[in-house]
């Protein structure tokens, strides 16, 4: 409460009020009211397009978190993410479900929502409840949704047919790879697709399933106008349709509008990603004929074993398919003889319990359902996964022993 607040700080906390009137709180129409005009800055003081506005921190996923500084430029790169991935309108309300800090709070709160003068319905909650977020959907008649493939695996599990979402009329998935079971199961209760994005906290949207795009099931979409992206392999050689590849955006001697101006106080970390012009994810992909690009993994997620390198991603899809599965991950397990064992850690659904008997099935089913070789040959049940507070899947603390 306030009064603890108060007494922790040691000082008396300015509190503002809006809308009414309470003693002790400044009241902010009165407070507005008072205020110089605002006059905006000429000459030396205005800010040069190229000058820092802002700093994220990543969420962490594969280490300490980075500090990522962006320039003046960065709004209007998410003019596209607003207008063609989202789809807001005037008219509409938008609900992105983000923790207020990380730059996908600002993806679905904020720039691109603001400059296309759509409605922004902002959810905060202690603890995540799936029936409470669709009954806000229901009762708030939010029009457009986007949110990670961790919410959407809650939502699915629910009986979506005791709510009312008429009014919802286009939904958006990004933060992670977007595993094709849940898809099919959103769209047969609610008739609606999940169109997926990509993107980091260096960069705005650069890969999309727009809103008249043909919609592939597990892909993330082509890349975007805005980015020039080609799939590179060590060599910075282009890998053939159909290989893994590194996702890399070939900047050449410009700087993108929406792109990161580097690493913050850390110029070695930052031409470590960034030089001669192209600019390195970390992320792998590979690409269909049709110019889809289909998510791997992190380069440093991939799993190499007895000669075969394994991204986690089909594998957690595989699983994700089996009803005792609510979420998983996969990683890598040192081994003398294999270098690495692919390692499943599954938090089952309601209704399952572990035994040794499920975990034999579960292996047997990914042998079943993809080449035999990736099955995971260590297989944890937990309660549940370690995740950012952006709700990604923290695999180096796995691989670190502590899920």
């Amino acid at each position: 409460c306030l009064e603890d607040a108060e007494a922790l700080s040691g000082r008396p906390l300015t509190k503002i009020i809006v809308r009414q009137s309470r003693p002790g709180w400044l009241q902010f129409e009165e407070g507005l009211a008072k205020a110089q005009p605002f006059c905006r800055p000429t000459g030396d003081a205005a800010p040069a397009n190229s000058d820092m506005m802002l700093l994220y921190f990543t969420s962490g996923t594969t280490g300490m978190p980075k500090m990522v500084a962006h320039d003046f430029t960065y709004p209007i790169g998410h003019l596209p993410t607003a207008r063609y991935w989202h789809r807001v309108d005037p008219e509409g309300l938008h609900l992105t479900v983000s923790e207020t800090g990380w730059a996908k709070s600002v993806w679905g709160k904020l720039y691109g929502q603001w400059i296309m003068e759509a409605g922004i319905y902002v959810y905060d909650y202690d603890r995540f409840d799936p029936l409470a977020l669709l009954e806000r959907l229901q009762d708030d008649q939010v029009t457009t949704f986007c949110a990670p493939p961790t919410i959407y695996r809650f939502l699915i599990r629910q009986d979506l047919t005791h709510f009312d979402l008429s009014r919802l009329q286009h939904c958006t998935i990004a933060g992670e790879a977007l595993n094709p079971e849940v898809y099919e199961r959103f769209l047969e209760a609610t008739g609606l697709e999940l169109k997926e994005g990509y993107g980091q906290t260096e960069m705005t949207l650069a890969v999309v399933t727009n809103y008249w795009m043909k919609t592939k099931p597990g892909s993330m979409g082509r890349p975007s106008p805005m980015y020039p992206i080609q799939l590179l392999d060590d060599q910075n050689k282009a890998v053939a349709p159909g290989q893994s590849g590194e996702i890399c955006v070939l900047t050449g001697d410009r700087k993108i509008p929406g792109m990161f101006s580097g690493y913050h106080k850390d110029a070695e970390l930052t031409r470590s990603v960034w030089k001669d012009g192209i600019y390195r994810t970390g992320d792998l992909a590979w690409q269909d004929e049709d110019g889809y690009l289909w998510f791997v993994g992190r380069s440093d997620d991939i799993i190499k074993s007895s000669g075969y390198r394994i991204g986690p991603f089909e594998v957690e899809s595989v699983l994700m398919e089996h009803p005792a599965v609510m979420e998983c991950a996969i990683t890598g397990e040192p081994d003398p003889v294999r270098g690495q064992l692919v390692k499943a850690t599954v938090v089952l659904a309601a209704g399952w319990e572990a035994s040794e008997e499920l975990r034999l099935e579960l292996q047997q089913y990914v042998k079943t359902h993809t080449a035999p070789y990736k099955y995971p040959r260590v297989l944890d049940f937990v309660t549940e996964l370690p995740k950012t507070i952006s709700g990604k899947i923290r695999r180096v603390a796995i691989r670190q022993g502590k899920a």
